[in-house]
């Protein structure tokens, strides 16, 4: 019948999972709660009568909009649970699956969704951490994913213009709390040159590659032994990296790319027991966050 689009077809509304579990996992920070948003958003689609299914212009836009309430909805919540956390509370970091012999090609593994770049760094991540739940959901879907203010007000419940004021915001506290990121290829040499040293370790070489002011945070969630508070200077890390080092007996040390950056994961008996980001600036580090807690850590182990 003219003027009545027809039945949306279960695999073209499948295929927007991709895009959705990318805005996601940048808006919520984990996985995980990237994962259930974009099944509810996807509970709510089919929960709607076929005629209403009918009248959607494009699937993709709906489950977007829906998407984008629910984690706005969650970053509200996430605040107060955050607060409850044992220690610091840091986005999950997702590994480079091709990097990972066995680690799988399921190919409808979550995590093989995810696009690695720029936007799914910790330091970026963490930026957004910072940012109020409005501010986050319209910056990064403005900003990283290039959806127009009257398509983000429908989300966040704004004006066109408040959109715009919210990402003004947003991109300033990415300015003033982000340091610049290095170059790939400079950075991996600073993560090489830590990981060295820590395995030889030497302190004096450690305390060399450390930016002075340099500051490492650690999540373990309370679920394994870490430092609950920041570590601020260079000198004071050097000499915890190298305490761990003689408490660590048979811990191996890898290079691998870590939320889209270079960094280093730390395995013992073949299971990943720690993930470190790295930020570096003028070939040192000047931020380490270290990821302990293993529930962040499901995806980091080959074949898990």
């Amino acid at each position: 019948m003219a003027g009545v689009a027809p039945e949306w077809g279960a695999a073209e509304v499948a295929g927007e999972r991709r895009q959705l579990i990318n805005i996601a996992y940048r808006l919520l920070g984990t996985l995980a709660e990237a994962e259930d948003a974009v099944q509810e958003a996807y509970a709510r689609w089919y929960a709607r009568p076929r005629s209403q299914r009918e009248a959607v212009v494009s699937p993709g836009a709906w489950l977007t909009t829906v998407t984008g309430r629910i984690c706005l909805d969650v970053l509200g919540s996430a605040r107060a649970r955050r607060e409850r956390y044992v220690g610091a509370w840091l986005p999950e970091p997702l590994p480079d699956r091709g990097e990972w012999a066995g680690a799988g090609g399921d190919a409808v593994d979550p995590a093989d969704r995810i696009t690695l770049d720029e936007s799914v760094t910790m330091a970026f991540l963490v930026v957004l951490e910072s940012m109020t739940p409005a501010e986050r959901v319209t910056f990064v879907l403005h900003d990283v994913f290039r959806y127009s203010f009257p398509e983000i007000a429908g989300i966040v419940g704004r004006t066109p213009g408040a959109c715009r004021e919210l990402a003004s915001s947003a991109r300033r506290r990415v300015r003033a709390e982000r340091a610049p990121v290095g170059a790939a290829v400079a950075q991996a040499e600073v993560v090489r040159h830590v990981k060295e040293a820590w395995e030889a370790k030497d302190i004096t070489a450690l305390v060399g590659i450390l930016d002075p002011d340099a500051v490492m945070t650690a999540d373990g969630g309370g679920l394994v032994g870490t430092v609950l508070r920041p570590v601020e200077g260079g000198a004071l890390i050097a000499q915890y990296m190298i305490a761990i080092a003689d408490r660590a007996p048979g811990l191996r040390l890898l290079e691998r790319t870590v939320a889209g950056a270079p960094g280093l994961v730390a395995q013992h008996a073949g299971v990943t027991v720690t993930v470190a980001a790295f930020d570096a600036s003028d070939g040192r580090a000047t931020r380490i966050w270290v990821v302990r807690n293993p529930e962040k850590l499901r995806l980091w182990t080959p074949g898990g």
